[in-house]
């Protein structure tokens, strides 16, 4: 099972180098990579690196070709599932490897096990060493489909042939190699399995799940299964279209498989808690029982918490035996989250191996709806509330990636979207998870779009306004250029505003469009070509005593306020007497955005002034008062992704009033954020700014007293910290949440 505690040195170099491959490559000719330098790899970290690369869809015609020189990179344990390999690039890189294991399970279509076993034979030492070969979902041939060809890896103890058009012919070709032990014909086309009679010296697992062409009867089966007399394991389960009575009556049969340690009846009918516990009662070795979906495992010696392992749906001991012994077979996955979603409906501790297993189901079938359907479920509950705090950041990381792929593969079933919001909707993980928070927003924006659920709707909002306060400004603005986002979230503020209904899906929405205008023209120009303007007016003019909506209302108008060319938009004189209103309230925060509007609109000169110029004067005069009366706030009520909106109202040295603004502005945060916000403006030039204020000859007092208190906080953070570290590698919110 995947491990999601903290990486190794070595797990980070193999994935540095994994993802920079090319950065340590040249090409061939014929356009394969080839090591720029010939640095040789102990064999354990060659086997490991390309295991990396072909489970995390990297190893393709070009890469694998690293893998040529085997004098640098030496495999013994290969594994290259669900590679993009031709025949030629698989013989080119491989036959001349000594392998004993070999994993091309679902490796593409243009490459068969023809091909994959005609390649290995070329070299001798494969022919007699190679132990385990699997292959599972792959073509036999595309050719001659009757065509044997295992019969010359006669070191073979290993193979598995699940989900290929193998037929009766193949078995026997394989039944005959002389070390054969371990067989998986699962789901393939056999018919007849007479012979592996001719293996039974030495054949000590057999699986043969859900075998849908087998043609003997149930009696000519057991008298197969009868002489295979040194099994160790038998795995004859289903996916409950068997009807066979087969399991029971094999239960029944005195004296069968008398090694057996580990019998896998799983999805097979008219099983009894008294006929298994008989059976393994007769054979003291056994170690396993797989009774998944068959009704079977209640009992107290069945339960799975002893020496013998269970894998059913009675417990969580069981189900989570399931899941890891089925992680590839989607029906059983599905059977065992349905069981394991009942069970968790009232988790109080967090269970993060639950999670890694309902991870390794989601990921192994990614486009099966009913297991992503049940997974989903099963991740809510096993994240909800504080049960999200206690996972690995890695494992919540994978979690979110695989429930964004969930939405992007079924975005119109309508319970999968909502259980996926439901779980993205979580503190712990929109906060202090790394995914790609970009592509998450636009898929939670295209969802909101074409969708009216209340409840999802809340939800979708959410997402999208605290996501969008983690993006870059490019991201930001990007997002908000998309013309449909901003129709919505407007729609959806005239929705509540006329009906006067103050919810957290009001507050998410207002905080969504305040960080998507945040320093993005284009989406602040949307904004006011959709009426935005005047509907806020109607969002002020509602909820006059809702200090949290007016801040929100405020700080997006303060972004609005920022663009030049929208100024004229703003020069009314009902909403520059509103605002100046509002400049005057008591509660902080809400004085704070009014006097910003303010101070922007101000600061670009009297040429753009179109109103009154005595009431130019008049905000002025009270623009400074209100801001030398504000209190201190208790701690930091604003956050900026940089200061470049500051700096034009810097130079406003005739109007300190728009001064006094930014300057406080200023010393907030970096009073509040020291580390972020000190290093941040001393990086964007922002000290020399104060400097030239400081010196300037016709600076206010107020000023200079404000400028010369972030001067002195700047100079001991550098003395106290002497080299800085960029803080614009993590974008934050222009203002607090809901």
């Amino acid at each position: 099972m995947e491990d999601f505690s903290p990486l190794s040195l070595t797990d980070i170099c193999l994935d540095f180098l994994r993802v920079n491959l090319d950065k340590f490559c040249r090409e061939r000719t014929d356009g394969s990579f080839c090591l720029k330098e010939a640095v040789v790899f102990p064999q354990e970290l060659a086997d490991r690196l390309l295991q990396k690369m072909s489970l995390n869809g990297v190893l393709n015609e070009k890469t694998v070709g690293i893998f040529r020189r085997n004098d640098l990179l030496r495999l013994k344990r290969a594994c290259i599932r669900n590679a993009k390999l031709s025949a030629v690039a698989f013989r080119k890189a491989f036959c001349h490897h000594k392998l004993i294991d070999l994993d091309a399970s679902g490796v593409n279509a243009d490459i068969t096990i023809t091909d994959i076993v005609n390649a290995l034979v070329t070299n001798k030492w494969n022919q007699q060493y190679l132990q385990c070969l699997m292959l599972n979902s792959l073509t036999l041939s595309l050719e001659d489909p009757y065509e044997r060809c295992f019969s010359q890896l006669t070191g073979l103890r290993v193979l598995s042939v699940t989900n290929v058009l193998f037929y009766n012919e193949d078995l026997g070709d394989v039944a005959s190699l002389p070390r054969l032990e371990s067989l998986d014909i699962s789901n393939t086309s056999v018919t007849d399995i007479t012979s592996l009679l001719t293996c039974k010296d030495r054949l000590k697992s057999l699986t043969m799940h859900h075998l849908k062409c087998l043609k003997m009867t149930t009696t000519q089966i057991l008298e197969i299964i009868k002489e295979l007399a040194l099994l160790q394991h038998l795995d004859i389960s289903d996916d409950k279209q068997f009807t066979s009575d087969i399991a029971l009556r094999l239960l029944e049969l005195p004296g069968i498989l008398p090694n057996l340690r580990s019998l896998d009846i799983s999805g097979r009918k008219h099983i009894t808690d008294k006929a298994v516990q008989a059976f393994v009662q007769h054979r003291p070795t056994m170690q396993f029982m797989g009774l998944l979906a068959t009704d079977a495992g209640y009992s107290d010696f069945l339960s799975g918490e002893g020496s013998l392992k269970v894998s059913g749906e009675a417990n969580e001991v069981q189900i989570s035996e399931a899941l890891r012994r089925y992680s590839e077979r989607a029906f059983f996955v599905r059977e065992a989250l349905f069981h394991l979603f009942s069970l968790t409906h009232s988790m109080e501790k967090p269970q993060p191996e639950l999670l890694k297993l309902v991870v390794i189901g989601m990921k192994n079938h990614s486009t099966n709806l009913p297991v992503q359907l049940a997974a989903s479920a099963c991740v809510f509950n096993l994240t909800k509330q504080d049960l999200a705090g206690g996972m690995p950041v890695r494992l919540l990381t994978e979690v979110t990636r695989l429930l964004l792929k969930a939405m992007e593969h079924f975005p119109n079933h309508q319970q999968l979207q909502k259980n996926c919001l439901l779980s993205l909707c979580s503190d712990r993980i929109l906060q202090d998870v790394p995914f790609n928070r970009f592509e998450a927003a636009k898929l939670v924006m295209q969802w909101l779009c074409n969708h009216e659920d209340q409840n999802m709707q809340r939800m979708a909002v959410a997402i999208i306004s605290i996501l969008a306060a983690k993006l870059s400004t490019e991201q930001t603005a990007q997002l908000g250029t998309e013309l449909f986002i901003v129709k919505k979230l407007l729609h959806i503020v005239e929705q509540k505003t006329t009906l006067s209904l103050v919810d957290t899906t009001l507050k998410f929405t207002l905080s969504a469009l305040w960080n998507l205008t945040d320093e993005s023209p284009t989406t602040c120009k949307h904004f006011i070509e959709n009426q935005g303007l005047e509907l806020f007016m109607k969002v002020l003019e509602s909820f006059p005593g809702e200090p949290s909506i007016q801040q929100k209302v405020l700080g997006l108008l303060n972004n609005i306020a920022e663009v030049k060319e929208l100024h004229p938009q703003l020069m009314k004189k009902n909403f520059i007497e509103h605002i100046s209103v509002l400049l005057h309230n008591k509660e902080v925060e809400v004085s704070y955005f009014a006097a910003g509007i303010i101070a922007h609109l101000i600061s670009r000169g009297l040429h753009i002034w179109t109103l009154d110029l005595d009431l130019r004067a008049s905000l002025l005069e009270q623009l400074h008062s209100v801001i030398l009366n504000w209190p201190t706030p208790d701690c930091e009520m604003v956050a900026y992704r940089s200061f470049s909106p500051f700096f034009p109202l810097l130079e406003c040295s005739d109007t300190p009033g728009v001064q006094i603004w930014a300057v406080w502005a200023m010393q907030h945060v970096c009073s509040k954020n020291a580390p972020r916000y000190c290093s941040m403006l001393i990086e964007e030039s922002g000290m020399q700014k104060l400097y030239s204020i400081k010196e300037h000859p016709q600076v206010s007092p107020d000023v200079l007293r404000i400028v010369n208190s972030i001067i002195e906080t700047l100079e001991k953070y550098i003395m106290r910290h002497g080299k800085l570290v960029s803080s614009q590698k993590k974008p934050q919110t222009k203002h607090s949440m809901v």
